[in-house]
Protein backbone atom coordinates (compact mmCIF):
# COMPACT_ATOMS: atom_id res chain seq x y z
CA UNK A 1 0.00 0.00 0.00
CA UNK A 2 1.36 3.41 -0.88
CA UNK A 3 1.93 5.89 1.88
CA UNK A 4 0.60 9.25 0.90
CA UNK A 5 2.39 12.14 2.45
CA UNK A 6 0.22 15.08 3.43
CA UNK A 7 1.68 18.50 3.83
CA UNK A 8 0.05 21.65 5.00
CA UNK A 9 1.18 25.17 4.44
CA UNK A 10 0.17 28.02 6.69
CA UNK A 11 -0.21 31.34 4.91
CA UNK A 12 -1.00 34.55 6.68
CA UNK A 13 -2.04 37.60 4.72
CA UNK A 14 -2.52 41.06 6.07
CA UNK A 15 -4.74 43.08 3.77
CA UNK A 16 -7.43 45.71 4.22
CA UNK A 17 -9.62 44.09 1.61
CA UNK A 18 -9.19 40.44 0.76
CA UNK A 19 -10.10 39.92 -2.89
CA UNK A 20 -9.61 37.09 -5.34
CA UNK A 21 -6.82 39.07 -7.02
CA UNK A 22 -4.98 39.47 -3.69
CA UNK A 23 -5.32 35.76 -2.98
CA UNK A 24 -4.00 34.93 -6.49
CA UNK A 25 -0.89 37.08 -5.87
CA UNK A 26 -0.30 35.43 -2.51
CA UNK A 27 -0.57 31.96 -3.99
CA UNK A 28 1.81 32.93 -6.83
CA UNK A 29 4.38 34.13 -4.29
CA UNK A 30 4.05 30.95 -2.26
CA UNK A 31 4.39 28.82 -5.40
CA UNK A 32 7.50 30.78 -6.47
CA UNK A 33 9.10 30.25 -3.04
CA UNK A 34 8.35 26.53 -3.11
CA UNK A 35 9.86 26.23 -6.59
CA UNK A 36 13.03 28.07 -5.49
CA UNK A 37 13.41 25.78 -2.49
CA UNK A 38 12.92 22.73 -4.71
CA UNK A 39 15.50 24.00 -7.22
CA UNK A 40 18.05 24.65 -4.46
CA UNK A 41 17.46 21.17 -3.08
CA UNK A 42 18.06 19.64 -6.51
CA UNK A 43 21.39 21.39 -7.17
CA UNK A 44 24.11 20.24 -4.76
CA UNK A 45 26.42 22.89 -3.35
CA UNK A 46 30.06 22.77 -2.25
CA UNK A 47 32.20 19.64 -2.46
CA UNK A 48 30.56 16.91 -4.53
CA UNK A 49 31.30 13.99 -6.82
CA UNK A 50 32.57 14.60 -10.33
CA UNK A 51 29.40 13.09 -11.78
CA UNK A 52 27.15 15.51 -9.88
CA UNK A 53 29.38 18.43 -10.88
CA UNK A 54 29.17 17.44 -14.56
CA UNK A 55 25.37 17.03 -14.34
CA UNK A 56 24.93 20.74 -13.60
CA UNK A 57 25.06 21.32 -17.35
CA UNK A 58 27.86 23.89 -17.31
CA UNK A 59 31.48 23.80 -18.43
CA UNK A 60 34.11 22.77 -15.90
CA UNK A 61 37.71 23.84 -15.49
CA UNK A 62 40.64 22.32 -13.62
CA UNK A 63 43.54 23.60 -11.53
CA UNK A 64 46.32 21.53 -9.94
CA UNK A 65 46.36 21.80 -6.13
CA UNK A 66 49.10 20.69 -3.76
CA UNK A 67 48.60 20.40 -0.04
CA UNK A 68 45.73 20.07 2.37
CA UNK A 69 42.25 19.57 0.97
CA UNK A 70 40.71 20.06 4.43
CA UNK A 71 41.93 23.66 4.62
CA UNK A 72 40.66 24.31 1.08
CA UNK A 73 37.24 22.92 2.09
CA UNK A 74 36.96 25.49 4.87
CA UNK A 75 37.79 28.37 2.54
CA UNK A 76 35.57 27.09 -0.30
CA UNK A 77 32.52 26.89 1.98
CA UNK A 78 32.96 30.58 2.69
CA UNK A 79 32.96 31.41 -1.04
CA UNK A 80 30.05 29.02 -1.96
CA UNK A 81 32.05 27.27 -4.66
CA UNK A 82 31.04 23.97 -6.31
CA UNK A 83 34.11 21.75 -6.74
CA UNK A 84 35.55 18.22 -6.75
CA UNK A 85 39.03 16.86 -5.95
CA UNK A 86 40.63 14.15 -8.06
CA UNK A 87 43.78 12.66 -6.54
CA UNK A 88 46.75 12.54 -8.92
CA UNK A 89 49.53 11.63 -6.48
CA UNK A 90 50.56 11.82 -2.85
CA UNK A 91 49.28 15.21 -1.59
CA UNK A 92 48.61 16.25 -5.20
CA UNK A 93 45.09 16.87 -6.45
CA UNK A 94 43.30 18.17 -9.51
CA UNK A 95 40.58 20.65 -8.57
CA UNK A 96 37.52 20.54 -10.86
CA UNK A 97 35.11 23.48 -10.64
CA UNK A 98 32.44 25.27 -12.64
CA UNK A 99 33.92 27.57 -15.28
CA UNK A 100 31.34 30.24 -14.40
CA UNK A 101 32.74 30.39 -10.87
CA UNK A 102 36.29 31.25 -12.00
CA UNK A 103 36.28 34.60 -10.17
CA UNK A 104 35.13 32.99 -6.92
CA UNK A 105 37.75 30.23 -7.30
CA UNK A 106 40.45 32.86 -7.84
CA UNK A 107 39.48 34.62 -4.62
CA UNK A 108 39.18 31.29 -2.84
CA UNK A 109 42.67 30.20 -3.94
CA UNK A 110 44.12 33.56 -2.91
CA UNK A 111 42.73 33.17 0.60
CA UNK A 112 43.82 29.51 0.69
CA UNK A 113 47.44 30.37 -0.19
CA UNK A 114 47.43 33.21 2.34
CA UNK A 115 46.33 30.78 5.07
CA UNK A 116 48.97 28.22 4.05
CA UNK A 117 51.72 30.85 4.16
CA UNK A 118 50.56 32.03 7.58
CA UNK A 119 50.41 28.43 8.82
CA UNK A 120 53.99 27.72 7.63
CA UNK A 121 55.37 30.75 9.47
CA UNK A 122 54.22 29.82 12.95
CA UNK A 123 55.79 26.84 14.69
CA UNK A 124 53.56 23.93 15.52
CA UNK A 125 52.79 23.05 19.12
CA UNK A 126 53.96 19.47 18.56
CA UNK A 127 57.30 20.76 17.26
CA UNK A 128 57.71 22.96 20.31
CA UNK A 129 56.89 20.00 22.57
CA UNK A 130 59.52 17.84 20.82
CA UNK A 131 62.16 20.55 21.24
CA UNK A 132 61.36 20.91 24.94
CA UNK A 133 61.56 17.12 25.39
CA UNK A 134 64.95 16.98 23.64
CA UNK A 135 66.30 19.77 25.82
CA UNK A 136 65.04 18.03 28.96
CA UNK A 137 66.64 14.72 27.92
CA UNK A 138 70.01 16.27 27.09
CA UNK A 139 70.24 18.37 30.26
CA UNK A 140 72.51 16.99 32.99
CA UNK A 141 70.82 16.22 36.27
CA UNK A 142 71.57 18.89 38.85
CA UNK A 143 73.23 17.94 42.07
CA UNK A 144 70.86 18.18 44.96
CA UNK A 145 71.80 18.87 48.54
CA UNK A 146 70.30 16.50 51.04
CA UNK A 147 70.29 18.16 54.38
CA UNK A 148 68.16 19.93 56.86
CA UNK A 149 67.56 23.59 56.69
CA UNK A 150 69.37 25.74 59.22
CA UNK A 151 66.17 27.46 60.34
CA UNK A 152 64.88 24.31 62.00
CA UNK A 153 68.11 23.55 63.88
CA UNK A 154 67.12 25.48 67.06
CA UNK A 155 64.36 23.14 68.13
Amino acid sequence: MEDVERRTIAISVQATKLTAQTMAKVFQDVLRQIQEMHRKAQTPQGRQSAKKLMNHGVNTSTIPLDGSTRLFDRVARKWNVDYHFRKTGPKKYLLLFKAGQADAITQCLAEYTKRIMRKDRRPSIQGQMRQAADIARNRKPQEREHGREAAHGDR
